[in-house]
């Protein structure tokens, strides 16, 4: 229908409440008044900067009715029995036909990945990236995308990390403080201070609402060993889904409580494993064995959940599945907390390695991706 949209609509036809567009390739959309009243995007309807809704739905629209409509140039244009006239443009149309014949709102498109990606990861210098805002576009576009991204060569100052993420947003502050150091520690009260290796996990499902993005920058890293292995959560659910969809539907409705407690905060939350859109892709996935609780049921209903958990960590865990790479001082990885998993590989205790981290919002990044694509349209 994006085709037959882009196209341009030739003839209108208005039959009861609904319009009928018909396109220069034979497509055609059926728009409802109810949906094209509350729709419209004249300067008496919308606020001129925000696009902001001017009228309040429940007053306006259910007692809208079109008088006539018409097509003029590829412009649909309504007149109301009030008086009102509504225009829409093709864009505005194309959007709409795009969205009627889909049934759904586009969202915007990612790439799946495992080990295929090599060392073809997506990188960006920080010199580039602070400089150049085509620079900048690219790195948060690739974040958007695969859902993670490097920066490379940033300065190995002090919550430097703080400064990337304002870069595109804000930092979010939790009880790790405003940036976090990821360090050996003989009193570490976090498995990730310690040497041993990590597993794959995401960040903080114990939290309300989970951390949507998480930046890591490496400052010192001359231990061997402490390599950093990413997978990526989406293209496992969907291969879950593909292979077995009762699992999923499993994992998706059992809400899991995740917890954390210290001195300091005790935190929790309950979600599943895994959260779908309606319909039925990833939309957020909520792995870590560290913080995870046990599923609450019956015998059943608790081995099905281990089986689906289980067989899920399996296509998480396969060589296939992961990147592995070593970050070097100044290097920073941002990743979509919700949907990448990282983990890493255990390290020496000669030398040393230490990261300094950060949470961030991923609505912050897609707006500043938004505003920069705005500007090179």
């Amino acid at each position: 229908m994006s085709a037959g949209a882009a196209a341009g609509a030739l003839e209108a036809e208005l039959t009861g409440d609904v319009v009928e567009l018909r396109f220069a390739d034979g497509n055609s959309v059926e728009l409802h008044r109810l949906a094209l009243r509350d729709g419209c995007p004249c300067t008496e309807c919308r606020h001129p900067v925000s696009g902001q809704r001017l009228f309040e739905s429940r007053a306006v629209v259910p007692d809208a009715q079109i008088v006539s409509a018409s097509v003029d140039g590829g412009t649909l244009e309504l007149q109301w029995a009030d008086g009102h006239r509504s225009t829409f443009g093709e864009q505005w149309l194309a959007a709409e036909a795009t969205a009627a014949a889909d049934g759904q709102r586009p969202r915007r498109p990612v790439t799946l990945w495992g080990s295929e990606l090599g060392s073809d990861l997506p990188v960006e210098r920080y010199e580039d990236v602070v400089s150049d805002r085509r620079a900048l576009r690219r790195w948060l576009a690739a974040v958007a995308e695969y859902g993670f991204a490097v920066l490379a060569g940033a300065p190995t100052d002090e919550e430097t990390v703080a400064g990337v993420a304002e870069l595109f947003g804000h930092v979010r502050t939790t009880n790790y403080g405003r940036v976090f150091d990821v360090s050996v520690r003989v009193d570490a009260t976090n498995l990730a201070d310690t040497a041993l290796p990590l597993s794959l996990h995401t960040d903080n499902a114990y939290r309300i609402p989970t951390p949507t993005l998480q930046l890591l920058q490496c400052l010192v890293s001359d231990a061997a060993g402490g390599e950093t292995v990413l997978a990526d959560g989406f293209r496992a659910v969907e291969a879950l889904g593909e292979a077995s969809p009762a699992q999923l539907g499993t994992l998706a409705r059992t809400p899991i409580r995740f917890g954390y407690r210290d001195e300091w905060a005790e935190l929790s939350a309950d979600v599943p494993i895994v959260e779908l859109e309606p319909d039925g892709s990833p939309r957020a996935v909520h792995v870590n064995n560290r913080s995870k609780g046990i599923p609450a049921g019956s015998p059943i209903a608790v081995t099905a959940w281990y089986e689906a958990y289980f067989e899920l960590l399996h296509l998480l865990e396969r060589p296939e599945s992961q990147v592995v790479f070593r970050l070097e001082p100044g290097d920073v990885v941002v990743f979509d907390n919700l949907r990448v998993l990282h983990a890493r590989t255990g390290f020496s205790g000669q030398g040393s390695r230490r990261l300094q981290g950060c949470y961030a919002d991923q609505d912050s990044l897609l707006s500043t991706l938004a505003l920069l694509e705005r500007e090179a349209e």
